[in-house]
């Protein structure tokens, strides 16, 4: 374990003790928890940040239809939409 000082603004050391006394437990334990917490939220454990990319898009229906084709199905309008199915059948 590593041993490390802080500064702290009066304000907040001051909180950070009512809530050490109010748990029982070391401005160290909690600031152990604090941390820990916010490496959790926001440190991902396989890479950093900067790393994360969207999903790669699935083929989720549409079968049979090209990319241009999806595109001019994705613009009908609802209307437009009913009268193509009508027209096809």
């Amino acid at each position: 374990m590593t041993r490390t000082q802080i500064q702290l603004p009066d304000d907040v050391y001051a909180r950070a003790r009512k809530v050490c006394e109010r748990r029982e437990i070391s401005l160290a334990e909690l600031s152990r928890r604090g941390l820990e917490y916010i490496l959790n939220v926001y440190a991902p454990e396989n890479g950093t940040a900067g790393d994360w990319q969207p999903p790669k898009p699935r083929r989720l229906g549409w079968k049979g239809l090209n990319e241009m084709e999806i595109k001019q199905q994705a613009q009908l309008t609802t209307t437009e939409s009913t009268l193509s199915r009508r027209r096809k059948k």
